[in-house]
């Protein structure tokens, strides 16, 4: 039997960034899958950085981390909460992996001693990625990072323009993300930033099948034909991507547009009617919650809440498993003097980090919540603090802190592992990627996960120091999860508490609107109690 034809669909944006080409591309899986196809993704990132691990969530928000331990950008986050798609290390591939490559083939003598060229030995390198993510389902969506016209762009432009000549017009679909805006002083809709964007598009010979017009209001039919018109595309291939109260909104915005069933004519594709049924109840559950919650994240990227996406996410699907509103304040651990202010807090969240700065606030809040009964959830980095605040406040071991933080310190409970301190390459050197654990029967990690055995997602240099387990062990900290070898520290808790839950990985990372991560559930389920016994 002859294998199905694999659908390609190229999403990209002109005008401006953050436009939400990812969000569209993983609403546009969401709706594919809801048809009964199979869906992956495929991310083209045009930076020169082999991949996001080491720069700054400040420049480019959260590094994503999938099973097998790539370290991504945070578009995989919505591609994988909005499908079932489980992605690795072939669905992001950045400009810099794709010339590493290239030159590599290069120093190997690959091409024979030929000039190498961005034509076709880049653009080839680009397409062989797009192919090998594409393997074994029924549609892929590859979104193009970047905006139409960066000069980054142009390989990966050049190299999906070839592909659809190699592949055939009817097995690929072009979606063009751009903006139409509303100008108040004049009170009208101009349509001439998207016109501009198709026109840079189909300069290096792409022509767009959908445009998705990012817009705060619904666009009339006369402003979708004159759109129309202008980019050379048909009336209902047009699409109003409107801004919605929540992103879990969106997939039900373009079914209503009539994306899917554009997307499935020009690929000329046979599909069931798509189910969102499950979609439509996860909507009303965030516009009508059965009340509200504060949750405080205590962190050092707060002003710029991209970098925990994740963590957003997964608090909102805690939520909505107890059908509650979760209102998130940041505060920023560099200025926090006085941890008296986070005293309406139904919940206290430490999130990940690296690094020194802002760490002794951080280390305020955990004793905050600690000493005042408010539920506690550490998150990797967050964990590591709530283990030195225990030690240096409980086990009385002055000073306790990390390697990481403090070289100096007499009492580091957090450190590297043996045969670590000689590592100079910052990239790739942490523990990466899901890893298993065992819980400890009778506790709180234990319970909200109703399993002995887990496997979580993890993203850290630094780890428990074993030296000290005895000792704050005896002082009342529980060690809950544990490496099955029962060498590393995974989960920590405190038993005379509320809720006080700290874990080494990310659970954030395997939370989805439809099956909320266990360890968010339990964390929202007790900032509700707390919240109860507050009023």
């Amino acid at each position: 039997m002859q294998a199905r034809q694999t659908k390609y669909i190229f999403v990209t944006g002109g005008v401006l960034s953050s436009l939400g080409k990812g969000l569209a591309s993983a609403s546009i899986g969401a709706l594919m899958e809801a048809r009964g196809l199979r869906v992956t993704f495929l991310k083209l990132d045009p930076y020169l950085n082999v991949d996001p691990g080491t720069m700054n969530p400040f420049q480019h928000g959260e590094v994503y981390v999938t099973e097998d331990g790539a370290e991504t950008d945070l578009d995989l986050g919505h591609y994988e909460r909005f499908t079932t798609s489980v992605l690795g290390q072939v669905n992001n591939v950045t400009a810099g992996r794709i010339y590493d490559s290239v030159l590599a083939k290069e120093r190997r003598g690959d091409y024979l001693g030929g000039t190498v060229q961005v034509i076709p030995h880049v653009t080839d390198a680009i397409k062989e990625r797009i192919y090998e993510a594409g393997q074994d389902v029924d549609v892929i969506l590859v979104e193009i990072g970047g905006t139409v016209g960066d000069i980054e762009s142009l390989p990966f432009l050049e190299a999906i323009r070839q592909f659809r000549s190699e592949v055939g017009r009817q097995h690929t679909c072009f979606v063009h993300v751009a903006p139409v805006f509303f100008l108040h002083t004049a009170g009208e809709v101009k349509t001439k930033p998207v016109q501009h964007s198709v026109k840079e598009l189909q300069s290096v010979g792409i022509a767009p099948d959908i445009i998705l017009c990012r817009t705060d209001r619904f666009l009339s039919k006369s402003i979708k034909a004159k759109i129309a018109l202008f980019c050379n595309v048909d009336e209902d291939a047009v699409i109003t991507a409107k801004d919605v109260d929540s992103i879990y909104e969106v997939p039900q915005v373009f079914h209503a547009e009539g994306l899917d069933e554009k997307i499935a004519q020009v690929l000329n594709m046979w599909t069931g009617r798509p189910d969102l049924r499950h979609w439509d109840e996860l909507a009303r559950v965030l516009r009508k919650p059965e009340g509200e919650i504060t949750i405080v994240m205590v962190g050092k990227y707060v002003d710029l809440t991209e970098s925990y996406k994740s963590l957003n996410e997964a608090l909102v699907h805690g939520g909505v498993a107890i059908k509650t509103g979760v209102n998130i304040e940041y505060v920023d651990s560099e200025k926090l003097v006085d941890a008296s202010v986070l005293s309406q807090a139904d919940g206290i969240l430490v999130p990940h980090g690296f690094g020194s700065r802002g760490v002794e606030g951080k280390i305020k809040a955990v004793q905050y919540a600690r000493e005042n009964k408010i539920p506690y959830l550490g998150i990797c980095f967050g964990m590591q603090l709530a283990v030195c605040e225990f030690a240096r406040n409980v086990a009385g071991l002055e000073g306790a802190n990390s390697r990481e933080v403090s070289s100096e310190t007499q009492h580091p409970v957090i450190d590297l592992l043996p045969g670590q301190e000689e590592i100079e390459d910052k990239g790739g050197s942490m523990r990466l990627g899901a890893y298993p654990c065992v819980l400890k029967e009778g506790t709180r990690a234990s319970e909200a996960y109703g399993e002995a055995e887990i496997s979580e997602r993890h993203r850290h240099r630094y780890e428990f120091n074993n030296d000290y387990r005895e000792k704050l062990a005896e002082a009342g900290l529980v060690f809950s999860g544990l490496s099955p070898d029962g060498k590393l520290v995974e989960v920590i808790e405190i038993e005379d508490h509320p809720f006080f839950v700290a874990s080494q990985f990310h659970p954030e990372f395997a939370s989805k609107p439809f099956a909320p991560h266990p360890l968010f559930v339990a964390f929202t389920k007790a900032a509700k109690l707390h919240h109860g016994e507050g009023e």
